[in-house]
């Protein structure tokens, strides 16, 4: 079988030459996004607008780049992302627009809409059957970013708390789910309603098909029925309180396996084309409202037709760099007992796994692991 392509380019420009939009347009057209008919195709853009407070996430100009490409071939393209599970300034449409713009992407930075993929609030998903699912059968995916005819990952490469880093799949498997989706992957457990912060308005009721959640009329504050929950996660976006929510209690291997699952579910059947800049490496995700310093220096930007084969390769780039000692990861190298796992994401966050991820995608076709490096020059 013929290895899979990643084509690479790194961030060096030349005084009075080409800037790094230009340079990353000429990568996506010379790995081959030109081959896709987008002609009157609508194209989602997955990618991460950031959490108010952070700044590693990708800047609006390597979006446009992006846009200004998809818009020369014909396409009719928009930038998406899904609600968010936890409590924050993305959880629902109207405050992760704001929070987007804040941070820069709108209609003239970015050269196209934003479309918020689950709608209002979290809710507006489809269920898209997963060939070969060992652990989803049928991923909530946000129906905007179904309905588009192309779909076209946009991801900042760092590092993760929880999945070692934060690649292709992660941005597709995780980012695409609905905030049912996003629960389903995290939690194999019921429902929990926080009591101070419920105020028993009864709007998680219509939302509920299984008779899980009742009303303690005494106290005018809602319950589960634990025995009739099945873990769907509906409730969780009809609440505006954040009254509702859901342990993190996945392991993470599985996780990494539902992560890789969802991510079949939403590029199998259409076109799609994948991106990666390993820039500004935080330690932790861009969920978080803060990001510490780089634990690697910039190592470049990536794009294949393969997303598996995309992290494989960003992961093994980053192996291979040398970590920054001003940072996390140089912190955890300089202190006494410090084990070495010849990994830097582990290395930084020792309680991450990254590896199930990725032999997780390729035993179920996402893509493959070997693939050919092709550097692309100025």
């Amino acid at each position: 079988m013929e290895k899979a392509k990643v084509f690479f380019s790194d961030f060096r420009t030349i005084a009075f030459g080409d800037g790094l939009p230009t340079k990353l347009k000429k990568l996506i057209k010379a790995a081959g996004i030109g081959q896709i008919d987008f002609s009157g195709k609508f194209v989602a853009i997955k990618m991460h607008f950031g959490e108010m407070g952070n700044i590693s996430y990708l800047r609006p100009n390597h979006a446009k780049a992006v846009v200004d490409t998809v818009k020369e071939l014909g396409g009719k393209p928009f930038l998406t992302d899904c609600n968010t599970m936890y409590p924050g300034k993305r959880k629902n449409a109207l405050e992760h627009l704001e929070c987007a713009w804040e941070n820069g992407f709108g209609p003239l930075s970015a050269g196209c809409p934003i479309i918020i993929g689950d709608g209002l609030k979290g809710t507006d998903d489809i269920g898209v059957p997963v060939a070969k699912g060992e652990y989803v059968k049928e991923a909530r995916i946000g129906r905007a970013i179904m309905d588009a005819d192309i779909f076209i990952s946009l991801t900042h490469f760092k590092g993760h708390e929880m999945t070692g880093f934060g690649g292709t799949i992660k941005n597709i498997g995780m980012g695409c789910g609905s905030r049912t989706g996003k629960t389903e992957q995290h939690s194999g457990g019921k429902a929990h309603i926080k009591k101070a912060l419920c105020r028993g308005c009864r709007r998680c009721l219509r939302e509920c098909a299984n008779n899980a959640l009742e009303l303690d009329l005494a106290a005018n504050k809602m319950t589960v029925n634990t025995d009739n929950c099945v873990g769907c996660g509906r409730c969780l976006g009809s609440c505006n309180y954040d009254a509702i929510v859901f342990r993190e209690d996945a392991a993470i291997a599985v996780l990494n396996r539902r992560m890789a699952e969802y991510s079949k579910a939403v590029v199998d059947g259409r076109p799609n084309f994948h991106i990666s800049l390993v820039v500004d490496v935080s330690p932790y995700c861009d969920c978080h409202g803060e990001n510490d310093a780089p634990i690697l220096p910039n190592i470049g930007m990536f794009a294949s037709f393969d997303p598996l084969a995309l992290d494989q390769a960003c992961v093994d780039a980053c192996l291979k760099a040398k970590p920054l000692a001003a940072s996390v990861l140089g912190d955890n190298r300089a202190a006494a007992d410090f084990v070495e796992r010849h990994d830097h994401f582990t290395n930084t966050s020792p309680d991450s796994e990254w590896k199930t991820c990725l032999e997780h995608a390729e035993k179920i076709g996402l893509g493959s692991r070997e693939y050919e490096l092709v550097v692309v020059r100025p």
